[in-house]
């Protein structure tokens, strides 16, 4: 655990490239947008001046006033008959109390439901859903909201992107969870329910309903991605003024930062969680940490066990065609299912310490191939390479091999038992027919950013999770918070981290909130 000295905002030259005028920012996101070239060949997105094609936003802001003005009248109203109640007799009084409270607790309630309702119908070309809240929630929706392509040049079309918006109260804090993938449910983050905050679940473009009908991947940039995300908290952040709480899970955590960095105003607080930022397609810290996480008897238990994968294929390889038929997985992207199979060795050490497997259950010598292949189940790892699984996250793939990086495989090591891998770097993965050209330019970019202006991070990691190799490690004057689980996984929460972590956790963000 690593906690920055408290810093004002730095308004730093580098800083004034990347943010938006108070002006533009007003205008929000529904304006036209102009690319503003920096010194360093990047490009930052920023609303232009002119005729504002979403203005029909703006009656949903009246309306909300509206609503505001009218329980004020009737809290008047309200005063007014407990005046005149005092005239009357001691039940009568009590009885007419009671129900007038009654009647103002519903209507209170009920107007603001309406309210937000009324800001989801008059979005421009949204489709709003009403559905079951948990129960934390007064009220939920699930909501189409339309966004265009190129946020540069709205003329080139429009897709619909997918939110799930809940409701508890006007004036809580918001959470406002940047989904790296898709989002096909709504469900309470831990964030929404340690601070009983209203929430928002953005899909993320390009994935599972929030797909263009024609895929044109020069618009899959973090740079389009956080342009949508700035456009739904302008329209959110009128009506719900509290404080905002950005924040995502793994890729999802990888996007809350460069939301931030695109946008520096919009979010108060970031929690990214086991997000990593990576600065090369094949990522080298990843190799390093493979190399020396655990103890040199383990990582020796592990390659023995990808070894015996290999030399025993006859054996296994019938057990890996069968629980593929019965899960009816194929592998012509990948190449086969003898690629698939090791391809999916060599994703064993990466895998094994993401999820935590343990050491001490790694199958030994004298064990059964059933038993070998039970085991290599338990990393989850063959959907990953399966026709339907390089589909799901084909436009991830396209985004690793441009701007996010990624890692890679060392098939030498494996004392020729690897003949069918042909590419070890996940462009067979990526769309094909695509040109494929990566930008190392970004990443260093946001690292400067998060290191010196990235104020009120919580940055939380598993500590022996692979995608700890490229987690961001602070050392600028950034007021943040930096947490490294003891043996954590990938699935490291703060529900799940020592007390002594929690609690600094929890105490920074009733800190922040408070701020």
């Amino acid at each position: 655990m690593k906690t920055i000295n408290s810093e004002g905002w730095k308004h730093s030259r580098h800083h004034q490239r990347h943010r938006l005028s108070a002006k533009s920012r007003q205008a929000g996101a529904g304006q036209r947008i102009r690319k503003t070239n920096r010194p360093d060949g990047l490009s930052t997105l920023r609303p232009d001046r002119g005729e504002d094609p979403d203005r029909g936003r703006e009656n949903t802001i009246e309306r909300h006033a509206r609503v505001t003005r009218e329980n004020i009248k009737f809290m008047k109203l309200f005063f007014n008959f407990i005046v005149r109640c005092s005239k009357f007799p001691i039940m009568t009084k009590r009885k007419s109390i009671f129900l007038l409270l009654l009647w103002f607790f519903f209507f209170h309630v009920l107007s603001q439901e309406v309210s937000v309702y009324d800001l989801l119908k008059e979005i421009p070309g949204a489709e709003v859903k009403k559905i079951t809240p948990d129960s934390l929630y007064k009220a939920a929706w699930e909501v189409m909201i339309s966004q265009p392509l190129d946020h540069e040049h709205k003329r080139k079309g429009h897709f619909k992107q997918r939110i799930w918006v809940s409701y508890l109260d006007s004036l809580q804090p918001v959470v406002f969870v940047t989904e790296g993938y898709s989002a096909g449910r709504n469900y309470v983050s831990e964030l929404a329910r340690l601070t009983h905050a209203n929430q928002i679940i953005v899909e993320h473009r390009y994935f599972g309903k929030s797909v263009p009908d024609k895929l044109d991947w020069r618009y899959l940039t973090i740079q389009q991605a956080a342009a949508d995300h700035h456009y739904i908290y302008t329209l959110f952040k009128k009506v719900w003024p509290g404080k905002w709480i950005s924040t995502g899970i793994s890729k999802g955590g990888q996007t809350t930062m460069y939301f931030k960095y695109f946008y520096p105003e919009d979010a108060d607080i970031c929690v990214p969680y086991v997000g990593p930022l990576n600065f090369a397609v094949v990522e080298p810290r990843i190799f390093t940490f493979l190399d020396t996480v655990g103890s040199d008897s383990c990582r020796a238990r592990i390659h023995s066990y990808q070894m015996r994968m290999l030399k025993e294929r006859k054996k296994i390889f019938p057990l890996f065609e069968k629980y593929a038929e019965e899960m009816g997985y194929t592998w012509k992207r990948v190449g086969g299912d003898s690629a698939a199979y090791e391809y999916s060795v060599l994703e064993f050490p990466f895998a094994f310490w993401q999820w935590g497997l343990k050491c001490r259950d790694i199958p030994v010598a004298d064990t059964s191939s059933k038993a070998l292949f039970d085991f290599f189940k338990k990393a989850k790892i063959f959907d990953y390479f399966s026709d339907f699984g390089i589909g799901y996250f084909e436009p991830f793939f396209y985004q690793a091999m441009t701007q996010l990086g990624y890692y890679g495989y060392r098939p030498s090591r494996y004392q020729g038992e690897i003949r069918h891998v042909r590419d070890t770097t996940f462009r067979f993965a990526a769309p094909r027919h695509v040109r494929l050209k990566y930008d190392n330019r970004i990443m260093p970019e946001i690292d400067a950013f998060l290191q010196d202006q990235g104020d009120h991070f919580i940055y939380i990691y598993g500590g022996t999770d692979t995608w700890s190799a490229t987690a961001v490690r602070l050392h600028g004057k950034a007021n943040a918070l930096q947490i490294f689980k003891p043996q954590g996984s990938h699935f490291t929460r703060i529900g799940n981290l020592p007390e002594t972590q929690k609690k600094a956790v929890i105490d920074s963000l009733e800190k922040w909130l408070k701020e």
